[in-house]
């Protein structure tokens, strides 16, 4: 499968940028949610058993389980019930902020990275699926927002269809993040060839696939002397 990811600027109406800040504002505040719910649940397992803080303890059951995922998800789809807030915002997009944070813990235990902060501004946000026939002249279709006008400086990819959109929010802007997907297969390399590849780097002019490092041959030095 052959993906590619193309970026577009959005022209959003008045209501629709306030609809866009509305999800952005909700998301940070599910995030935030989910991450403290975490940490309580890891502080909770840190006292040893024999005693605890003279202070303060977290008062969490023995057995209630880690709230990873699934848990906070499930959890996610009880409150939009009875939380207008919640309501208000597409439940994938929410769903997908629970698995950007699930993706941060698992980067952290593999990775190596430091343990993951609250939130004051969320900068963007996903749509996992896109609506048929979604793909317009200096247009969009997407899932609560409608069509959104956008600067296509670009034509969309031929043979290709929008998977899903991110849309980011910048300091000079809106912007839309589509990723379109082929299910061609990329050819593999012919039988007795070989490919190499090419890197231009700053401390070496190039830097090879098999590890060969070329030396700047610096023309203008040379012909400045």
């Amino acid at each position: 499968m052959i993906t590619l990811t193309y970026q577009y600027k959005l022209k959003p109406t008045q209501h629709q940028e306030a609809e866009i800040n509305q999800i952005l504002d909700v998301c940070k505040s599910v995030y935030n949610y989910a991450l403290r719910e975490c940490k309580d649940w890891l502080s909770s397992r840190k006292s040893p058993i024999n005693s605890c803080s003279i202070l303060t303890e977290y008062i969490i059951p023995a057995d209630a389980p880690y709230p990873n995922y699934n848990h906070q998800a499930k959890n996610l789809t009880i409150a939009k019930k009875t939380n207008l807030k919640l309501k208000s915002v597409n439940a994938q997009v929410l769903q997908q902020t629970l698995k950007t944070l699930e993706r941060a813990f698992s980067e952290m235990k593999s990775l190596g990275k430091g343990f993951p902060r609250f939130k004051k501004k969320m900068r963007s946000f996903v749509f996992p699926a896109m609506l048929k026939n979604c793909l317009g002249n200096n247009r969009i279709k997407l899932p609560q927002l409608g069509w959104i006008k956008i600067r296509q400086s670009r034509p969309y990819p031929d043979v290709f269809q929008a998977k899903q959109a991110r849309i980011v929010r910048k300091a000079t802007g809106y912007y839309l993040m589509i990723t379109f997907f082929s299910s061609e297969s990329v050819p593999e390399n012919l039988i007795g060839e070989r490919s190499l590849g090419i890197d231009a780097g700053i401390e070496s002019f190039v830097a090879t696939s098999t590890g060969k490092l070329i030396k700047s041959p610096k023309f203008l030095l040379s012909s400045l002397r």
